[in-house]
Parts: C-alpha cells; structure tokens; sequence
C-alpha cells in the first residue's frame, strides 16, 4: 500500500517532466529552424531556409556527442533498451544525471530534425523520477522496480496521453510480472500522470483517428493482411539495422549482434 501511494507524487513529478520535454522540443525547433524563442508547435519543413535541414540535425548529433562523451554514455541508445537494463543489471538503480541529461538530449536530437520520437526518452527519465525516489527511501530491489516502472508508464502516459496502453507496455516489457503488488503501483501512476497533464496539455487524443465506416468490404480485409505482412519484414528489417549499428560503434563488441 505504501509504494502505490508513493505511486502518486511520482505520476504527478513524471508527467510535469513530460510535459517539459514537449515544451523543450518545441523551444529548440523553434530556435534551430525559425530563429525565434517561443514554446508554439514548430515544424522543421516550415523554415525559410531550406539549408537548415540538412545542417542542424548535423549540429544536434555532434552537441548529443559531447554530451554522451562527457556526461553519461547512458543518453545513447532509444531509451526502452537502457530501462530494461537498469532493472535486470543496475539492481533499478539510475544515475541522478541521467534525468537530467536524457530528456535535454532527446530534445535537442528531436527539436534540430533528428527521426526520433519522445516515447523512449520519457521511458528512461520517468524511470529516473521512480528510481531515484526509491533510492532516496531505501526500499526493496522489488519495490524499487515498481517505482521505476511507475515513474516510466507515467512519462509515456502524460505525453502520449494513452494511460491504458502506458500500463500495459510497461508491464509487458518492463516489469515482467502481473502481481498486484507491482501492477497497482504502475496503474495508479499513469493515470495520475494522465489527470496532471490534462490541464497543462489537454485532454484531446495526440493523434486523430480517423472514420471506421460500418461496412468494410472482404478486399479490404486481404490488403490489411498484406499491410501486416510487409510492416512485420519491414520492423525486422529496421530491428536488424538497428542492432548493427549498435555493434558496429560499440568498442566492445567485434561482430553485430542481433535479436534473433
């Protein structure tokens, strides 16, 4: 009972930190494309220099560089692989600077054009804001890694505004159990993040849907499982590059490692 009602103030600290970082993506586009200060949405295509698309994802990846070399190794990577990490490795455990250094450097990739999204930082920092809570309290390793779990299902929630979806991805790939012990933790911290952010960001669906008419024809139903097949070759195809890539600039690996 008490790590669920420490669930709270961790959904409501991860959701203000979410909505930081869409604020600070929305800065740096704005400066790095528009040359204005301003927390407005921002689209890089929008510029009137052109030029600028090519040069300031150049500029952003070289500034993520020197972070990473300097400040901690721990910003690399998309976000969930480093999560998961830190909990069957790092005992839950993640390094204070890490909060601080993974969001601003997910801005800067996103807000100077880089093809990220925010889904995987806001994993890993909202897990900083449950783990370093935890570490602050001395729990458990088990507690700790509810928190930790709590505090990324709250980050995913506030920005995407998707609560139930937040749970389910957290528990699938993160917490590795269905105990209540750990479950109510997480729920109770993704919808508190969700009733944070609605004030601060609305409460609107992120992405529209669209019309669903009420008669689909069999035809449709044939190309939805082609569609199916081709993103299933397509997500190996970019799991595979991804895990060469990895390897390829890991000093401690020789030869690419792959999921298979």
């Amino acid at each position: 009972m008490a790590i669920t009602a420490l669930a709270v103030p961790i959904g409501a600290i991860a959701a203000l930190v979410a909505v930081g970082l869409l604020k600070l993506i929305a800065l740096i586009t704005n400066l790095s494309f528009h040359g204005r200060a301003g927390f407005g949405e921002a689209v890089p295509g929008d510029t009137a220099h052109r030029w600028l698309l090519l040069v300031m994802p150049v500029v952003g990846g070289l500034v993520i560089g020197v972070m990473a070399r300097y400040g901690s190794d721990k910003i690399r990577g998309h976000g969930m692989p480093e999560a998961i990490e830190s909990i069957l490795v790092g005992g839950s455990r993640v390094q204070p600077r890490v909060a601080v250094l993974k969001p601003t450097s997910a801005a800067i990739s996103i807000g100077t054009g880089g093809p990220f999204g925010a889904e995987g930082p806001i994993i890993m920092t909202g897990g900083a804001v449950g783990s370093l809570l935890a570490q602050f309290l001395r729990v458990t390793t088990d507690e700790r890694k509810a928190l930790l779990v709590a505090g990324s299902a709250a980050g995913m929630a506030a920005t995407f505004n998707a609560p139930l979806a937040s749970i389910l991805l957290a528990v699938e790939l993160l917490l590795f159990e269905w105990r209540p012990r750990s479950y109510l933790p997480v729920a109770v911290a993704a919808v508190t993040a969700t009733l944070v952010r609605g004030p601060l960001l609305g409460g609107e669906p992120l992405f529209g849907g669209a019309h669903v008419p009420a008669h689909i024809d069999a035809s449709a139903y044939g190309l939805c499982v082609v569609s199916g097949i081709v993103a299933g070759l397509l997500a190996l195809g970019a799991t595979a590059l991804v895990y060469f890539c990895s390897a390829w600039n890991s000093p401690t690996r020789s030869t690419p490692c792959y999921p298979w």
